[in-house]
């Protein structure tokens, strides 16, 4: 989830899976390799120096992990968007789009692994070609093959870029969530999958304003991408039966079934597994040794799970440097601050240490609604009432690292990425000149090929932004999700700023920063310099907006490199990105329906679910922060002695980077270019929020797997690394499919309580 933050960072990981070939054959194939590129005979290309020259150029301008990983040859015949693909995302998207929203309720999770998605899809395909008829379907004036003939990677690749659209969840749940599950209003249906189709198209149209810059230069990798296409080629491998590729779908299934098999034990069966608190074993009725070893409402020292939702695959994804800074924030943050601020000085307000909740001044928890009136402004009588909110002294500290974790992701672009700001920045400057498109300043092999297909005209995006303005604007003028029409066209402006040197980072590192937080705290800067309307659910609104005007694009370009790898047609690939989103927002709003009736008690907490996973904390967060930005709004909170020191945390991410970076040039060897504050500051922005368990288990886990197997057994982890990481994240979401439907679909069945699943404390920690 976490991920780096400039391109001098990246770890020097190949992508690439095992060739089998020797030094010999190597050559064989690269001259064969440039036989086929040239369309001459293998003879004539090495007797031509001058075409021998221009090949060699083509590839020296791509980076090494590039020439290791992507084919370069195409097929320009493969079929693409056929009756298969739409079949398949079909079968896919409504899963993923299910399990993705589920999950944003629960504490801790594994995402729907999009890995799963690539390699069943491959699968699927090859076995629709066998069976399905060869057969023309005429309608009207169209016509199609229901099997065009053998199953391309083309297709395979369509099929997962629509799920990795479509198969998510939606920021737009979050506003209509909050307003349901605290404010007892119910969003229409139609007004809420419209507002979640448009937030996305909008995040979509907005990608064409850093497309110039970020798709066409070799420089920009996408590591996310180049990971993915890594499998991708596989499956080419795997088509000319390949052994490996054999072996790798072994051990993939293997991985899925015996995880699948496992989760129903923490998830289920017994989830004192889930969190091993090895100090509360040893004096399970010490308040003390309970605080410092539960993992579900204290520290989580020395705390093991074997739960994968409280893992996940980014052990074996992230580079390992990143997973140390991590660990080292979740250190400093779990095992050192809450102790001072539980047992020293650290925080004057001593409730809800690990809440984030707000709360009166003796502890109870903080009636937000009565600073409300009918219409929803703020009721200046009651707040001098009630007085101000209080936080748990851990969420204060979530606050200000998250406002330094936001500067700091500029000023770290700034010191450590000045160089490829400078040039890109010139190429842009003269494509503009010139009034050509960016791609023609690149002349490496992949941009070549690509120049074969149509690009995606500029008004495909303008078209798209059109529908999703009318949408939304629509929606707001008619006092819909809670924001005026003023302020979305404020948060539009936000994205269309942000967009490009967020997306600069995420194509460089794979590091994504949430500014959630300096969302909402613009918003209520915004709504209180104007009387009227100021209903909390609103920050949520305006942040899914200037959110998705980023984040979502951000994904878009993301795809659309897997594209440029993969030699796919641009238009085929925004295609399939649309239709994605078309089937999976339906079924994020049939899930949220789902949730909201089926675990509204544990959500608003007037019950505790015994494995403190359905505790919605990202919306108890976000209600939070409405309540102190909205209501009571930023001047007012800031006022607050607690909150004061909060707004220096600008300061702190503004001067910490400009501090790393002298220390990286006088001590060039020491690898400060390492040593990354704006990843520290996000993880200690991050809320453990009573769930503590899981850090100290993915360290060891990635430290078996990113350290030692990437070093010392690097082979083996070429080969077997992303496909068990893909195998345990589907095992996970499977499992979590089949416990609904098998426990929860129906008649709700409980679990037993027994001595691994005792209902007052799971963890056997009795005096928390």
């Amino acid at each position: 989830m976490y991920k780096a933050g400039s391109k001098l960072e990246v770890a020097n990981t190949s992508f690439s899976l095992d060739s089998e070939l020797d030094d010999a054959s190597k050559k064989n194939d690269e001259k064969k390799l440039y036989s086929s590129l040239t369309d001459v005979k293998e003879e004539d290309v090495w007797e031509n120096e001058e075409k021998e020259q221009e090949l060699e150029d083509d590839l020296k301008e791509l980076p090494i992990e590039v020439r290791e990983t992507v084919s370069l040859e195409d097929d320009p015949k493969e079929p693409t968007l056929t009756f298969r693909y739409f079949l398949m995302t079909l079968i896919f998207i409504p899963p993923g789009a299910f399990l993705d929203t589920m999950s944003s309720y629960r504490t801790s999770s594994a995402a729907y692994s999009v890995f799963f998605v690539q390699i069943a899809s491959y699968w699927l395909g090859k076995w629709l070609a066998k069976i399905l008829p060869s057969k023309t379907i005429r309608i009207w004036k169209f016509s199609f093959s229901l099997n065009p003939g053998p199953f391309s990677v083309k297709e395979c690749v369509l099929v997962t870029l629509s799920a990795a659209s479509g198969a998510t969840g939606s920021q737009g749940t979050t506003s209509i969530s909050v307003a349901e599950l605290f404010y007892n209003q119910k969003v229409n249906p139609a007004v809420a999958i419209f507002f979640m189709w448009a937030i996305v198209w909008t995040g979509y149209s907005f990608a064409a304003i850093a497309r110039n810059f970020l798709l066409y230069d070799p420089q920009y990798q996408w590591p996310q991408a180049l990971m993915q296409t890594s499998l991708f080629e596989a499956f080419r491998k795997s088509d000319n039966n390949s052994k490996l590729a054999s072996k790798q779908m072994r051990v993939f299934f293997i991985g899925l079934v015996g995880l699948t098999v496992w989760q129903f034990f923490p998830e289920y069966i017994f989830p004192m597994t889930g969190s091993l608190a090895f100090l509360c074993w040893v004096a399970p009725r010490n308040q003390v040794a309970n605080f410092l070893g539960s993992g579900m409402s204290g520290m989580g020292f020395l705390n093991i799970t074997l739960d994968w939702s409280n893992i996940t695959s980014s052990i074996m994804i992230m580079p390992y440097w990143t997973q140390v800074i991590k660990f080292i924030a979740f250190v400093v943050g779990a095992w050192i601050l809450l102790p001072a601020a539980k047992w020293g000085n650290l925080g004057s307000f001593k409730h809800g240490l690990m809440s984030n909740s707000l709360f009166l001044k003796n502890g109870t928890v903080y009636p937000a609604t009565r600073l409300m009136t009918a219409n929803f402004q703020f009721n200046e009588t009651a707040y001098q009432e009630i007085g101000p909110g209080y936080m748990g002294t851990q969420k204060i500290w979530n606050m200000f690292f998250d406002y330094a974790s936001y500067i700091s992701a500029i000023t770290w672009i700034l010191f450590f990425g000045h160089k490829q700001i400078i040039s890109t920045g010139k190429k842009l400057f003269r494509r503009i000149r010139s009034g050509g498109n960016i791609s023609n300043e690149y002349t490496d092999r992949l941009n070549k090929i690509q120049s074969s297909y149509d690009d995606v005209p500029l008004w495909w995006f303008l078209v798209l932004f059109l529908i999703s303005f009318v949408i939304l604007i629509t929606i707001f003028a008619t006092g819909n999700m809670f924001i005026p029409w003023w302020a979305y066209i404020v948060a539009l402006g936000f994205g269309a700023i942000i967009v490009t040197p967020m997306s600069w980072l995420y194509a460089l590192s794979n590091f994504q920063l949430a500014i959630g937080t300096f969302n909402e705290l613009i918003y209520g800067y915004m709504i209180h310099a104007v009387s009227g309307f100021k209903h909390p659910a609103g920050a949520s609104s305006y942040g899914a907006i200037a959110g998705d005007a980023w984040y979502r694009a951000q994904y878009m370009l993301q795809d659309q490199k897997i594209g440029h790898y993969m030699h796919i047609p641009p238009r085929a690939v925004f295609f399939s990105q649309i239709f994605g989103e078309l089937l999976g927002v339906p079924v994020n709003y049939g899930c949220l329906r789902w949730v909201l009736n089926t675990k509204r008690e544990f959500l608003s907490g007037e019950k505790k679910d015994p494995l403190h996973q359905w505790t919605g904390q990202s919306l108890v967060s976000y209600n939070t922060m409405a309540i102190q930005y909205v209501l009571i709004g930023p001047k007012r909170l800031f006022a607050e002695a607690m909150y004061r020191p909060l707004p220096y945390g600008f300061l702190a991410g503004a001067l910490a980077p400009a501090i790393i970076y002298i220390l990286f040039r006088l001590f060039p060897k020491g690898k400060f270019h390492l040593w990354n504050i704006t990843i520290f500051c996000s993880t200690m922005s991050h809320f453990y929020g009573n769930l503590s368990t899981g850090y100290f288990s993915s360290f060891i886990g990635g430290t078996i797997t990113n350290f030692y197997f990437y070093r010392y057994r690097h082979n083996l982890w070429r080969k077997y690394n992303y496909i068990l990481g893909a195998a345990f994240d589907t095992a996970f979401n499977l499992a979590m499919l089949l416990i609904f439907i098998f426990f929860s679909a129906g008649k709700q069945v409980a679990m037993p309580s027994w001595w691994g699943n005792n209902s007052d404390s799971v963890e056997r920690c009795f005096a928390t």
